[in-house]
């Protein structure tokens, strides 16, 4: 499952050390959580799920990083500057000529609402279908449904603002 593991959670972060970073504690909440495991689903889906959660975990840990940063470096009368914590956009399977526009296509997706980013990523990029989704998410496929609609109007809205007007 290693390379599902680091692909999803790549789709999510879009950054090779950050992908490996959760791809590490996906493994290790899986080994600690292997004997609690209650087999009404599927190992992979399992799996997915606890990706899913480790991935939006870890971009909201990145985000509180970034605010905290941003403040201190306003606050801090001695001038120290802290590290910059903004992500590069890396992904190994983008050739260079379509690197900018699959990055800026990524940051859409990325302000999309978590359930709508992982409805579309599972079915999108993934490829799974509306209800291998809606089992992994543990939503209906009614819901899956709507979370792709709604994601792919926001996303149509972002990316050609001036279209349909």
């Amino acid at each position: 499952y290693s390379n599902l593991v680091f692909n999803l959670a790549l789709k999510y972060v879009q950054n090779i050390e950050d992908a490996e970073e959760i791809t590490q504690d996906v493994f290790v909440s899986i080994h600690q959580g292997l004997s609690s495991f209650q087999q009404n689903a599927e190992m992979q889906t399992w799996i997915y799920r606890i990706v899913i959660n480790k991935s939006l975990d870890y971009i909201k840990s990145k985000n509180r990083q970034k605010r905290f940063a941003v403040l201190t470096s306003i606050f801090l009368p001695s001038g120290k500057e802290m590290k910059s914590l903004e992500r590069n956009f890396h992904h190994p399977g983008v050739i260079m000529e379509e690197k900018e526009a699959v990055a800026s296509i990524f940051q859409q997706i990325n302000l999309l609402p978590p359930n709508q980013k992982t409805a579309l990523i599972l079915h999108k990029l993934e490829q799974k279908s509306q209800k291998e989704v809606a089992e992994i998410m543990n939503l209906s496929t009614k819901a899956i449904e709507s979370l792709l609609q709604r994601a792919k109007l926001s996303l149509a809205k972002k990316i050609n603002p001036n279209e349909g007007k």
